[in-house]
């Protein structure tokens, strides 16, 4: 299925900004907000900030891209959604890369008391030191 039926689905404006989104999302290792907009901007040209943010925020919203936030890093994208995968952040160079489920189905891990809620996804950040920063 191509993006622009995967935007129709989600009930989205199909847009050369949002499809270029779309593609940069999917093509970087993580991108941040200023990752997307200079690859947009490459892809169609001018295009604001602003029309940037709004869009992730819409795919985002629609579950079309994944938004993690590693603490004391800028917000990050990526497309792949519809798992429960987790991360794991370079403590030096910010880096960020997926690894599988913990245990496999989600939500992976079980809290110790769960206080009453139907537990069905788990957000775990691992961090270290990568390779590279060895």
């Amino acid at each position: 299925m191509g993006d622009d039926d995967l935007l129709r689905q989600a009930g989205l404006r199909v847009t050369a900004a949002r499809l270029a989104i779309m593609r940069t999302v999917r093509a970087g290792d993580h991108p941040d907000v200023d990752d997307v907009y200079r690859g947009v901007r490459d892809r169609v040209g001018q295009v604001s900030l602003q029309a940037v943010y709004d869009s992730l925020h819409a795919l985002h919203r629609a579950g079309l891209v994944r938004k993690i936030e590693p603490m004391g890093s800028p917000a990050r994208y990526e497309a792949r959604v519809g798992d429960n995968h987790h991360h794991l952040v370079c403590r030096k160079c910010g880096a960020v890369t997926d690894v599988d489920c913990v245990k496999g189905e989600p939500p992976c891990i079980t809290p110790v008391d769960a206080a009453g809620y139907a537990v069905d996804e788990a957000d775990v950040t691992f961090w270290g030191v990568c390779p590279s920063c060895q």
